[in-house]
C-alpha cells in the first residue's frame, strides 16, 4: 500500500502536524474531523480569522493547498467512533491522533493496537513546561508529550502545542 497519512482530529495537534507534513513534502493525507473552526482556536491551530465557523476539514484543506497545490488531500467530515474508526482509516498506513479527550485517544490506540498501522499520539500537551516533553513507544504506537498535564487542569500554551506537533510530524516523516 502506498503511504497515506490519516489525521484524526484537526485541532492544535492535528492541524499543525498536517501543516508540517505538507511543508515537508508529504503528498497524501486524509483529514477527519466533524468540528468547526472557533475564534478561540486561532492562537494554536492552523486556521485564520476569516475561517471561523467553517468546517475544520475544508478550511485546513484550503490552507494546506496554499502550501502545496498538488497534494492529494482527502477530507471526511464525520465524528469518529468505535463503529467507524477502522473503516475510516482502512486506507491509511500511518494514523496521527489529535483528539482533545482521553477516551477518544484510548479508543484510537486500542483500535489499531496489534495491527500493521503505525500510530502517533499525544499525551500531556497542556501547561507551559517545555523541558519535560518526550516520547514513548508502546507496540506500534509512539506517544509524544509530558504524559501528565491535562487541559482540564492546565491552560493550553501555544508553543508547547506546536512543539509536540513538530515532534509528532518528525516521527511520521521518519517512518517508512
Amino acid at each position: 500500500m502506498e503511504r497515506k497519512i490519516g489525521i484524526a482530529g484537526l485541532g492544535g495537534i492535528g492541524s499543525r502536524v498536517a501543516e508540517l507534513l505538507v511543508r515537508s513534502g508529504e503528498q497524501r493525507l486524509k483529514l477527519i474531523d466533524f468540528d468547526r473552526v472557533e475564534q478561540s482556536n486561532l492562537n494554536r491551530q492552523f486556521y485564520f480569522p476569516t475561517q471561523a465557523g467553517g468546517l475544520k476539514t475544508e478550511m485546513l484543506k484550503r490552507n494546506l493547498r496554499q502550501i502545496r497545490p498538488d497534494a492529494a488531500i482527502e477530507t471526511v467530515n464525520r465524528k469518529i467512533d468505535k463503529e467507524n474508526i477502522r473503516a475510516l482509516f482502512s486506507d491509511c498506513t500511518i494514523i496521527v491522533e489529535g483528539f482533545d479527550r482521553k477516551e477518544y485517544k484510548k479508543m484510537l490506540v486500542e483500535a489499531f493496537a496489534r495491527t500493521d498501522k503505525q500510530v502517533v499520539s499525544a499525551s500531556g500537551i497542556a501547561g507551559d513546561g517545555l523541558d519535560t516533553i518526550g516520547q514513548k513507544q508502546m507496540g506500534n504506537c509512539t506517544i509524544v508529550g509530558d504524559f501528565s498535564t491535562d487541559e482540564a487542569d492546565n491552560r493550553l500554551f501555544p508553543p508547547k502545542v506546536l512543539m509536540v506537533a513538530a515532534m509528532m510530524a518528525g516521527i511520521v516523516l521518519k517512518m517508512t
